[in-house]
């Protein structure tokens, strides 16, 4: 049993964090958490829709048909730093010495292709121009410019963008302004997330950061309402220091820190379910915030965007009609309830045990009930580029349920050939690209909680002060923490997956304005 101290204690308070919990989370450190089991790849046809332009404007009009009458709002997780976009470039700067070797002399000798594709892209960059005029007659040579460039860009003295969040870096060079992903997240959600004239968003932010979002908010909501013919409604939240976890030695033991205090570290993006949790809404848009294009393309995403509103909009529909029925017991007979039955595994693709036509009508009744009361989430899926990341596949777990998910390499065992063969067999990645459902058909609020699959989570090694630890992350928002929801996956295009996971994806094509 582990024994926390007073110390401990006043530590697990001041955090908002129940003892059982971490106690919860010591066991599962000790226990493991099992590979996931993947069935098959869910591919066109076989868990993912691919629509037809026909179905594509009808699923239109019924997004638009419905907006006016349901609240909506856009989620976007937003935040991560930018540093990880400039590891790269921070290392170039202490290795890098221009007094002492010319700039090609060092790509060649180190085999830097991150510095040489930025080198050669420079004047592509929407930075560009304000980093040009502050080092302009400061260097002598190609490897000082670049040097003083990178330098003016990361330092705290300079513009300081690894410190910045990554929604507030300037993606898109309009010409006579740099937009932030932020920005563009604005101008998307005019096109798909207004009713009344008003587009609702949420971002989760690091605290550090709010001061910051609400400057740029301030500074761009003139022109942005002016450009999108839109009011704004923005609010903020921050991951909650309840979510944190506990890390362990490499024995399982509590990690402590040199003053003796506890370790906790955070949860990852899936403790963002308890922010999502508290959104009200009736149609919930989720987007990362790095996933922007520049307004040539916004069209072509806006209109995805609705294809899957409106397909959430016909299923709920559907969805609501029969959770009534099925309230009203009385009115069901055998007939409806296969169709019922039906309706969830074609269309919402839950799946049933073989032993259900065994059951009482009563318990069959209950089935139903539970696997149609359930959030829906319409995810979409863009063809597999060789991107890193999650991907959609049908899962079996320990008692043999199959279900839609999806999955991260990292929940895969890679040392067993036959999952490892249907990994290869995906056609489909994941690019964060869902809208949800989250009102029961009474338009009562589920409780998101109530549907984690904690079993979904990752243990990780870390270090801290030299230190080996063990730390966990929870099931992300996207895979283990929507588990138990209704899944949907669509096909939708290329242009909706636009990520800059390094300043060098700013250089290409669907990120530059063609002016």
């Amino acid at each position: 049993m582990t024994a926390f101290s007073n110390q401990d204690k006043q530590q697990l308070i001041s955090k908002g964090i129940a003892a059982e919990k971490v106690v919860k989370q010591i066991e599962t450190f000790k226990e493991g958490i099992p590979f996931v089991k993947l069935d098959k790849a869910a591919v066109v046809g076989e868990g993912i829709l691919k629509f037809t332009e026909e179905d594509e404007h009808k699923l239109i009009e019924a997004f638009e048909a419905a907006k006016n009458s349901n609240s909506l709002l856009k989620f976007v997780p937003a935040s991560g730093a930018a540093s990880r976009m400039f590891k790269a470039f921070f290392s170039f700067l202490g290795k890098y010495n221009p007094q002492e070797e010319e700039l090609d002399a060092y790509i060649k000798r180190t085999g830097d292709k991150d510095i040489e594709k930025f080198s050669e892209g420079l004047i592509n960059f929407p930075f560009c121009e304000i980093i040009q005029k502050r080092i302009n007659g400061k260097f002598n040579s190609k490897g000082e410019e670049l040097f003083l460039f990178v330098n003016e860009m990361l330092s705290e003295q300079g513009l300081n963008y690894g410190f910045y969040p990554k929604g507030l870096l300037p993606f898109h060079n309009y010409g006579d302004y740099a937009a932030t992903p932020f920005e563009e997240h604005l101008k998307e959600a005019a096109l798909y997330a207004t009713a009344g004239g008003e587009a609702k968003l949420h971002f989760t932010i690091s605290e550090q950061h709010g001061e910051m979002f609400n400057a740029e908010f301030d500074a761009i909501k003139e022109r942005v309402s002016t450009e999108t013919n839109a009011s704004y409604d923005i609010s903020y939240s921050f991951q909650k220091a309840q979510t944190d976890t506990i890390a362990v030695t490499m024995d399982n033991e509590l990690f402590r820190e040199e003053n003796g205090t506890l370790l906790f570290r955070p949860g990852g993006h899936g403790a963002l379910i308890e922010n999502l949790n508290e959104q009200d809404a009736d149609i919930i848009f989720i987007k990362n915030i790095d996933n922007v294009v520049p307004s040539r393309n916004i069209d072509k995403v806006a209109a995805s965007k609705e294809v899957l509103g409106g397909l959430l909009v016909r299923l709920q529909e559907k969805a609501f009609k029969y959770a009534t029925q099925l309230e009203h017991k009385s009115s069901l007979d055998f007939d409806l309830m296969m169709e019922i039955k039906s309706f969830l595994e074609k269309d919402l693709n839950a799946r049933f045990s073989d032993n259900f036509e065994s059951y009482t009508i009563a318990q069959q009744i209950e089935i139903l009930i539970d696997k149609i009361n359930r959030p829906i989430r319409i995810c979409g899926m863009v063809k597999n580029e060789g991107e890193p990341g999650g991907g959609p596949f049908w899962i079996k777990d320990t008692k043999g349920n199959i279900s839609l998910q999806i999955i991260e390499s990292a929940q895969i065992d890679a040392s067993n050939v036959s999952q490892m063969n249907i990994l290869k067999n995906a056609t489909h990645f994941n690019p964060v690209d869902l809208v949800c459902g989250v009102k029961n058909f009474k338009g009562e609020k589920f409780n998101l909680i109530n549907f984690v699959d904690v079993k979904q989570g990752f243990i990780t090694d870390k270090t801290k002060d030299g230190k080996e630890l063990k730390a966990l992350e929870l099931p992300g928002l996207w895979n283990g923490a929507m588990a138990f929801w209704n899944t949907i996956f669509v096909e939708v295009p290329l242009v909706t997956f636009n990520p800059v996971k390094t300043v060098n994806d700013l250089l290409k094509e669907s990120h530059q304005v063609r002016k």
